[in-house]
């Protein structure tokens, strides 16, 4: 058994196809098929059930394969550990975030991290949290920055910074008169989120109950939907301003707006006011935890300044 067999079997895991594997591994579909083999004649069981049309990993063949991820994380310890002294902060770090978060956070993040790490630049990726959770295991991400809760095995959790959410609605609405705005009179107007598939949408819904029994009712009752969909924040933001409804926001989103007060207002939850936590993860078996603190202190320092009210600021930064 060689550390390049469980490269392979891991990549072919991960590619479910003989070929790409091969390609990603940067060498012959011949030469990655034979190692395969080989390995699981010396392992006694098949890893892979082959058929002509799909490769599908076999239950104990999963358990093998994550063994050998961790494996070959360790191994990135032991070279890291080899050569004592190696800066950790001289190479390109992969770091992946949700869509709610990625856009409004990474323009803060970047200063800061390149004041602190000028030599480790950021590779960036945003995507759904499932998508990131698989990239994450996967090596193909060093770090990934989400919405609690995230549970992952074999995967550390740091939260970064509570946000709280607003409501984002036309100027001439009849809502931007109050100074805050509750649960219950959101249940009553045409609200604008992410369609599912998004964690902020499930979020929005599961802090404020009066809307799903809204929904429930209107369904219930065939009367029209409460929600309409969009396909991105600055989607919806768009659909705000044309008049189609409002929306709940994360602070941070809500203070990127690029339309003028007389367009479109923010205004905050009473209290208790809804939120969520961002946090930062990463594989236990990672080896450049310098790179990790660096980039952990850096995203809990950014401040986001809430230019649509007079109330700043309100994301806190955690201890």
């Amino acid at each position: 058994m060689t550390l390049t067999e469980l490269r392979y079997v891991v990549t072919l895991a991960r590619e479910r196809h003989f070929g790409r594997a091969a390609e990603r591994c940067h060498v012959s579909q011949p030469t990655l098929s034979v190692a395969v083999k080989k390995l699981e004649e010396e392992l006694g069981i098949p890893l892979f059930e082959r058929s002509k049309s799909s490769i599908r990993v076999t239950e104990v063949g999963q358990r093998i394969i994550d063994q050998a991820q961790r494996v070959l994380d360790q191994v990135g310890v032991i070279k890291d550990m080899a050569q004592d002294g190696k800066n950790q902060l001289n190479s390109p770090l992969k770091v992946g975030a949700i869509y709610t978060i990625g856009p409004y956070l990474f323009p803060h993040l970047l200063p800061q991290l390149r004041r602190a790490a000028p030599e480790m630049p950021l590779y960036i990726e945003e995507n759904y949290t499932a998508s990131l959770r698989q990239k994450l295991r996967h090596s193909d991400l060093d770090a990934i920055i989400i919405a609690l809760p995230f549970e992952e095995p074999e995967v550390v959790t740091l939260p970064l910074y509570d946000e709280p959410f607003v409501v984002l609605l036309p100027a001439d609405h009849a809502l931007a008169h109050n100074d805050e705005i509750t649960p219950e009179q959101l249940s009553k107007e045409q609200l604008l989120l992410l369609g599912p598939g998004h964690c902020f949408r499930d979020q929005v819904l599961e802090s404020c109950p009066p809307l799903v029994d809204a929904i429930t009712k209107r369904v219930d009752h065939g009367t029209p939907e409460l929600v309409t969909e969009g396909s991105s924040l600055e989607t919806i933001r768009h659909m705000v301003a044309s008049g189609l409804g409002i929306t709940v926001l994360p602070l941070s989103a809500a203070t990127g707006m690029k339309y003028q007060e007389d367009i479109l207002v923010v205004r905050p939850f009473a209290a208790p006011v809804p939120f969520r936590t961002v946090a930062l993860a990463w594989r236990v078996t990672f080896p450049r935890p310098k790179a990790i603190d660096v980039l952990s202190l850096a995203a809990s320092q950014c401040r986001v300044i809430e230019r649509a009210t007079t109330e700043t600021p309100v994301v806190a930064q955690r201890a």
